[in-house]
């Protein structure tokens, strides 16, 4: 860094300040360092920068899983906002156990300066567990509320309504769907039920009758299980003329027991899922989905870990609760004709 300053004809300082980005450096100045840089081949040493300041660099992120496409492109996501503030992210595969959810949120991740956890056993009766936490938290997803730590999620109930709005304003009129959770249990803070309320209140509120046979309860939420449960609906010999999959990898499950049965999406059955991932632009026909701001999430859950390790545990500040933005992107399964794959 010296040497950097030197050539660059400033202090060690300013060198500093840009290599961490500060916005309080001169153009001119900022681009006479990034030179020096560039000629001398100077890289960062952030592990000595961890030592001298007690940070790694590092932040953490557990999900339930990264075989679901939502949270592995989530984590895509939250590396590349870290990757925008000079930080590495190590992540972990919750797994569904109940016991790693716990020893992760008493113990955090080894070698982070901070964690967004994503739990999917640990529920809101479990909040004494986060007056303990020793380190910075930021929580992703609908399980545990109205904790003291901040929160980042998406509009659950709303989305879930839209998408059955898109549905009923192409003329749909009996709806199934697949996903909901299948203990029965309703009014939980899962995003089952979340989306399953979205559901019933866009019936209401279009005056369709609530059918409970059209609902299919599935878990995981995994392809082969919304084949399966979509499988059932037809052999039922139900009538439904749509269907709303709570997930992406269900409703890509569901087009291909459509599929094999001859049943034609969109004109016989519209199909729409849940998440916008990647996948669904390929499937044939591609598939409309609600884009529940998975980006957003992540830069805004990253965002607000990063002033709470700045800031310091010592530091007590409310609470934050953010909801990121969705809408509905419409493709083929619900009459869109229009293709995305050259976009």
């Amino acid at each position: 860094m010296r040497d950097v300053a030197s050539l660059a004809g400033v202090s060690s300082k300013t060198v500093s300040n840009v290599v961490n980005n500060h916005p309080h450096v001169h153009p001119e100045t900022r681009a006479r360092v990034q030179r020096a840089i560039g000629e001398l081949g100077y890289r960062p040493n952030f592990s000595a920068r961890g030592l001298r300041s007690g940070r790694t660099g590092v932040i953490g992120l557990a999900v339930p899983e990264l075989r679901q496409n939502y949270f592995a492109e989530l984590a895509d996501d939250v590396i590349a906002a870290a990757e925008n503030h000079g930080l590495g992210v190590i992540v972990d595969q919750l797994g569904g156990t109940r016991q790693h959810e716990v020893d992760v949120l008493t113990n955090g991740l080894r070698q982070t300066d901070g964690l967004l956890f994503s739990p999917e056993r640990l529920g809101t009766e479990d909040l004494q567990l986060l007056d303990y936490v020793g380190f910075p938290l930021v929580l992703l997803g609908e399980r545990i509320f109205g904790g003291p730590t901040d929160h980042v999620t998406m509009h659950n109930v709303s989305a879930a309504r839209a998408a059955t709005e898109h549905l009923v304003d192409r003329g749909r009129d009996r709806i199934a769907v697949v996903g909901a959770h299948p203990d029965g249990r309703e009014n939980q803070i899962r995003p089952a039920d979340l989306r399953i309320r979205g559901y019933r209140q866009a019936l209401f509120e279009a005056g369709i009758e609530h059918e409970p046979q059209l609902e299919r309860r599935v878990a995981p939420w995994h392809p082969q299980n919304g084949a399966e449960a979509t499988r059932e609906l037809l052999a039922s010999g139900l009538q439904f003329d749509a269907l709303f999959a709570l997930n992406d990898t269900l409703a890509v499950g569901a087009l291909r027991a459509l599929g094999e049965a001859g049943v034609r999406v969109p004109e016989d059955v519209a199909v729409i899922g849940f998440d916008n991932i990647d996948t669904g632009r390929f499937t044939l026909p591609s598939l409309s989905s609600v884009d529940p701001g998975r980006g957003e999430i992540a830069r805004t859950a990253v965002e607000m870990l990063i002033e709470r390790i700045e800031g310091g545990q010592g530091v007590r500040r409310p609470a934050r609760l953010y909801k990121a933005d969705f809408h509905i992107v419409t493709r083929e399964s619900t009459g869109d004709l229009s293709s995305e794959l050259d976009t």
